[in-house]
């Protein structure tokens, strides 16, 4: 049985409201903790320590002092990359989705393809992306050996084993 809820919260801002505010102060606390590091190495404490009490790796914590040194508090400020907008089209991902259904192509392929038919340039991980939100299948392709006869399957199924090995 669920227990009914005595205090109900109440909406005091619109959910969208909320959303943004917590993406905001989620960017200040992320300052907070590097600004947290600085006061701890203008107390003298080394860089081990600081990052003993912060709780992150040394490594990040030079970056960090790198950057306060170089540009103060601008440098502690997170740089999130932007999202632009998408080098190709609606359209012309509509039409790379009918090429692609006709048969099956690795990612090296598509990303030919995108070169050559829209003169756009991208990295694999991106065609890989572009290929998901398609709702595209992926797979490694299957290597298929030269020497393999044609009717090798029908050669497997006459074959029978025991424990000596394969029989004819």
């Amino acid at each position: 049985m669920v227990k009914t809820e005595i205090y109900p919260i109440e909406r005091k801002m619109s959910e969208e409201d909320l959303n943004r505010l917590i993406k905001s102060l989620e960017r200040s606390a992320k300052v907070l903790k590097k600004l947290l590091f600085v006061r701890y190495r203008y107390n003298g404490d080394s860089v081990e320590d600081a990052t003993k009490k912060i709780g992150i790796t040394k490594m990040m914590d030079y970056l960090w002092q790198k950057r306060w040194n170089h540009d103060g508090y601008k440098g502690l400020i997170p740089r999130y990359a932007r999202k632009g907008p998408s080098k190709m089209s609606t359209e012309q991902k509509e039409s790379l989705k009918e090429k692609l259904k006709d048969g099956q192509f690795t990612t090296a392929q598509v990303r030919d393809i995108i070169r050559n038919q829209f003169g756009i340039e991208y990295t694999m991980k991106r065609v890989w992306t572009i290929l998901k939100k398609m709702k595209m299948r992926h797979a490694k392709p299957y290597p298929h050996d030269r020497r393999r006869p044609s009717n090798a399957d029908d050669i497997l199924k006459k074959l029978r084993y025991s424990s000596r090995g394969w029989i004819n």
